[in-house]
């Protein structure tokens, strides 16, 4: 009697621990272009409970890093990926090259191809959808003032203005770069470093950066901001086309270049050394017919057999691309950012940075490390005037070469003190008079301001249209940063929207990612990126 009570009680005690046991966590790393549908897929497992082979549960948790941030950052993370998904399986390539391994075992769990996402008007005048279009005419619109208004006949700005993501952030891209590449060169295989420096592609991707306004952080962002925007701020950017179908809102058309595109397959790339027996267990959920329903209600193309007719009713076309580019190797993505970098336009960046009294302390500090950072990161070839504003407008440098002057002008930021009243608008006016002086056909415009306070002591300017023209005359693109509730807020997004740009609040913990993301949209030195 008494061993039978023990018996019991031992199955008691062992159901009680099984009951109570927690599921084991496995950590995902996704690009933004699948970034909806993962999370969505971590929330639908994590409800309803998914066990792995072994039947230990499996609880999901989900990061979200472009490939190319992944690249250099997967191996610093504080809870190591068992699993990542990239755009495709070449960015493993590109990991091992930054010293990060073990993600091998990679299999599709959707797909999405590379498209110019363009406002339907615009497409519609330039022959869509009867006439093909591909990545060299736009590359030629671009660069081509008087055949871009001869198309558009002047409704849409002096200049076909474009977007993409950064590529050395981003794996669209990237792929835009060696998209154009492909296209320069009339090939469909995989393209070789030499052949990326080749004069009729270096003549290409130039023709196409002279068009591009701003380089995104993701496609995601890109889509986003340009649906927000309209089609004053950018006619046409290049993305996925679950970007188009999610955010385009019918207004937004796929483009399907004629020359062809890349394919994102979206790759599920299990860790060796992490827990691979929850990370597959995820990735079958993903593959299941259940996980590839979820994949097209975010736009994404199944790779299982599931119904698509949302996909048609959304505007893609099924039946393209036509042409689907070979897979690029590391070297050719590693080679395309040299030749983006001397291929992009170069800016003149007037960075207007407030010192007064109210900026004493974290502030002014944290300012001065994003601000430095910044610096850092600017390309040789960029040029930089630095305004500080207090009181008075002190102008420290006027169009210094980066590569020239580069550890003087962060001297220059790093010796600046806190103290004195706020001249914000004369500040930025002073700031457009020398980018209006020292304009050229040869670089892009470009201002930025952060301030922490009103305006307090201003004398030549003030808050009117006089100030708006001067600040976005010469084609200058305005971005201002509000830091911390005393700005001026109102004023400040007013000033960046007129002049395209975009408006950011900011405060001790958030200043220094705002930078980086100001960063990439120069065209910086992040991810793998120089």
């Amino acid at each position: 009697m008494q061993l039978m009570k023990k018996i019991i009680i031992s199955i008691i005690a062992l159901l009680l621990i099984s009951c109570g046991s927690e599921p084991n966590t496995i950590y995902v790393v996704t690009n933004a272009g699948a970034d909806d549908y993962i999370r969505a897929a971590a929330a639908a497992v994590n409800d309803d409970g998914l066990e792995d082979a072994d039947g230990n549960g499996v609880r999901v948790e989900v990061i979200t890093l472009e490939a190319g941030e992944a690249s250099v950052q997967l191996g610093e993370l504080e809870n190591p990926a068992d699993l990542w998904i990239p755009d495709n399986s070449a960015w493993t390539d590109v990991a091992n090259e930054r010293g990060i391994s073990g993600f091998n075992d990679c299999v599709s769990v959707a797909e999405s191809p590379l498209v110019i996402g363009m406002w339907r008007e615009v497409a519609g005048l330039l022959g869509y959808p009867g006439r093909e279009l591909g990545w060299l005419d736009i590359g030629s619109l671009a660069a081509d003032a008087t055949a871009w208004d001869y198309y558009s006949g002047g409704q849409y700005g002096e200049t076909l203005r474009l977007g993409h993501t950064h590529p050395g952030l981003s794996a669209s891209g990237a792929s835009t770069l060696l998209a154009l590449v492909q296209s320069a060169e009339s090939k469909t295989t995989p393209v070789t470093p030499e052949d990326i420096d080749q004069p009729i592609v270096r003549a290409s991707v130039g023709a196409f950066e002279s068009g591009v306004a701003w380089f995104s952080q993701d496609t995601e962002t890109l889509g986003a901001t340009m649906a927000e925007r309209g089609s004053s701020y950018l006619g046409a950017g290049v993305m996925y086309e679950s970007t188009v179908l999610a955010e385009g809102g019918g207004q937004l058309v796929p483009i399907y270049p004629f020359e062809g595109t890349f394919v994102a397959t979206h790759p599920a790339c299990v860790n060796d050394s992490g827990n691979t027996a929850g990370a597959t267990a995820f990735r079958d959920w993903l593959r299941s017919e259940e996980g590839q329903m979820l994949a097209v209600t975010y736009g994404l193309r199944p790779v299982g057999s599931v119904d698509t007719s949302s996909l048609t009713a959304a505007g893609a076309d099924l039946s393209q691309p036509a042409i689907v580019f070979g897979e690029s190797s590391a070297d050719s993505i590693f080679a395309v950012q040299e030749l983006w970098q001397s291929a992009r336009k170069p800016i003149h960046l007037a960075m207007i940075l407030d010192t007064s009294g109210s900026m004493d302390g974290d502030r002014i500090d944290n300012m001065k490390a994003a601000a430095v950072e910044f610096v850092e990161q600017m390309a040789d070839g960029d040029y930089l005037t630095l305004i500080e504003f207090y009181t008075n407008v002190d102008i420290k440098a006027q169009k210094a070469r980066i590569g020239d002057e580069r550890a003087v002008l962060i001297d220059m930021i790093q010796q600046m003190e806190a103290g004195g009243d706020t001249s914000l608008y004369d500040a930025i006016g002073r700031g457009g008079e020398i980018l209006g002086d020292l304009n050229s056909a040869d670089t892009a415009n470009a201002l930025v301001v952060l301030t922490d306070g009103e305006d307090t002591s201003s004398r030549r300017y003030d808050n009117d249209i006089t100030l708006g023209n001067v600040a976005s005359a010469n084609n200058t693109t305005v971005f201002t940063i509000g830091y911390g509730r005393g700005a001026d807020t109102g004023v400040l997004q007013d000033i960046a929207l007129a002049a395209n740009g975009q408006f950011f609040y900011g405060d001790e913990a958030s200043i220094a990612a705002i930078y980086d993301e100001l960063s990439a949209a120069f065209g910086g030195s992040v991810g793998i990126g120089r």
